[in-house]
């Protein structure tokens, strides 16, 4: 058995000049479509987002509103914090109320290459040194 599916999204405009438009007519075209298809049998969501990215864009939508609009069905009221969580972790993004715990965190690990970067008796190791202990030498 054979599936077959097609996806599309079309947007018709049409702009009627008035003689108190204070644009001229070369600025606008009368008459605008756009019809987008896919075939849909086997899109993902990434896939069918990428597909609305594009027909947003032709709308003129832009890119950065685009995001955001992408972005705000994730961090939402309606979204559980384990989901957001989730999806942070799959972009290795860091949500606002994590971040004084990593700044804990870095300061630690600096602390750490600070303790790690003095020699013996406390001496500071030259650049060479320290570049022999990172390579392992």
């Amino acid at each position: 058995m054979t599936y077959n599916a097609e996806v599309q999204f079309k947007f018709d405009a049409t702009w009627t000049p008035t003689y108190s438009s204070s644009f001229s007519d070369d600025d606008f075209i009368p008459e605008e479509h756009y019809l987008i298809t896919a075939p849909a049998a086997d899109l993902n969501a990434k896939q069918y987002f990428k597909l609305f990215e594009k027909f947003m864009l032709c709308v003129g939508m832009c890119p950065a509103s685009i995001r955001s609009g992408a972005m705000s069905l994730v961090f939402n009221d309606w979204v559980s914090e384990e989901e957001q969580r989730k999806v942070c972790k799959e972009y290795e993004i860091t949500m606002d109320e994590d971040l004084d715990k990593k700044f804990e965190e870095w300061k630690v690990r600096d602390e750490e290459w600070t303790r790690l970067k003095k020699g013996p008796m406390g001496t500071v190791l030259t650049d060479e040194e320290l570049t022999n202990l990172e390579e392992g030498k």
